[in-house]
């Protein structure tokens, strides 16, 4: 009796012994199987927009000049800082004048002389016609003085006429700024002797404009095809004055923020390169652009249309294939290959692979895999200062 009773005992303890360990080894693999992920998802948008594609250009100015002399001789004065805005008619040199106005001088005595005689070869012609009505001179005198009051009227015409360049030397002495604009160093100072020569001249520094500015793009030949279909189908966005609208980043800025048009396209391709020059024009009244600067515009290549567009994170790379993890009625993610546009507002256009509506997952995609379950939560949109789908710009993916 005593041995059935231990017997029992024993096959007691062991069946408790077994259910504790079943338990713990449950709560065990409760406990090491990982939480179903947290993804953040956003449906697909759809907007109307216009594409733009970007290239890379040069800033130059709209006007350029070499400043050099008109008269030879020596800098008498400097009358500017390197790198001063002036404005046309500034004085920027003044030549030694003394010279010149010597010249002058004796040339406005030489018209004077001139006249004087101009005047009384004149009077004497008014009365030969009188006196020879009263026989008072002859017929060769009467022509005589005829000849004579010509001759003087020819100097004197002579005589002005080299006034006048003398006192044009005479005010080239002051050399003036051509064109508004930023001047450059003097390449001269005083004391130098500068030749005036045509042909010849000294330079004495330069001037470029600072408002408007030109930029100057090569533009490939597909590109220059798509511009001209569209400008002949007049579906091409243009400004309220008629203009095809450009838009420039420089280096350091972040976005296109200065305005401008398309000015003209050069009259043919290069051979060599397969491109056309484009010239577009824009306004600089800060000075902010400076010619000679590389910088970014874009150009609007595509009429108004509906198109998908989905965040720049949402976008995965399989090997060259694009994709994206879209959101399915049971909570998994499944696998989309997609086709890929441009960029708008940090939003990517996708061509193919997706519908308008379609939840794809924007955060989290590294931490899950086409057909996990998952815990889907909405996207909340943030006040980020987007533009309206009819001004959007688009950037070509390089």
């Amino acid at each position: 009796m005593k041995q059935t009773y231990i017997l029992a005992t024993t096959i007691a303890i062991g069946g408790l012994a077994a259910a504790l360990t079943g338990c713990n080894q449950h709560a065990s693999e409760q406990q090491q199987r990982p939480p179903t992920p947290e993804v953040t998802v956003a449906p697909v948008q759809q907007q109307e927009v216009v594409e733009w594609d970007e290239f890379t250009g040069r800033t130059e100015p709209v006007e350029s000049v070499e400043l050099r002399p008109r008269v030879s001789g020596y800098i008498q004065e400097v009358r500017f800082k390197s790198g001063q805005l002036v404005k046309k008619g500034d004085v920027l040199f003044v030549i030694d004048p003394r010279w010149h106005q010597a010249e002058y001088d004796k040339l406005a005595a030489d018209a004077e002389r001139a006249k004087v005689q101009f005047e009384n070869a004149k009077r004497e012609a008014d009365r030969s016609a009188q006196l020879l009505a009263n026989k008072a001179i002859s017929t060769e005198e009467s022509d005589a003085r005829v000849m004579r009051f010509n001759a003087a009227k020819a100097a004197l015409l002579s005589a002005e006429a080299a006034r006048d360049f003398g006192k044009l030397d005479l005010d080239h002495t002051q050399v003036r700024a051509p064109i508004n604009g930023r001047v450059s160093r003097a390449l001269l100072t005083e004391g130098n002797y500068v030749s005036g020569i045509a042909g010849a001249a000294t330079t004495l520094t330069t001037i470029v404009s600072v408002d408007p500015v030109y930029v100057y793009v090569d533009v490939d030949e597909d590109t220059l095809l798509k511009y001209n279909s569209l400008a002949a189908a007049n579906k091409l966005q243009v400004t309220d004055d008629g203009k095809v609208p450009v838009e420039l980043q420089l280096g350091d800025e972040d976005g296109f923020t200065h305005k401008g048009s398309i000015e003209s396209f050069d009259n043919k391709l290069d051979p060599n390169t397969g491109s056309i020059l484009l010239r577009a024009v824009f306004s600089n009244a800060d000075a902010r652009i400076v010619p000679g600067l590389f910088a970014r515009i874009r150009v609007p290549l595509s009429d108004k249309h509906q198109a998908m567009l989905v965040s720049e994170r949402a976008i995965g790379t399989d090997q060259a294939q694009k994709y994206v993890l879209s959101l399915t009625q049971s909570n998994t993610v499944a696998y989309s290959a997609v086709k890929l546009g441009p960029v708008i507002n940090g939003k990517r256009v996708i061509r193919s692979g997706l519908q308008p509506g379609d939840k794809i997952v924007v955060n989290g995609l590294q931490r899950v895999r086409p057909g996990m379950p998952v815990v889907p939560k909405d996207e909340v949109a943030e006040s980020n200062g987007e533009k309206p789908a009819g001004e959007n710009k688009v950037a070509k993916r390089n």
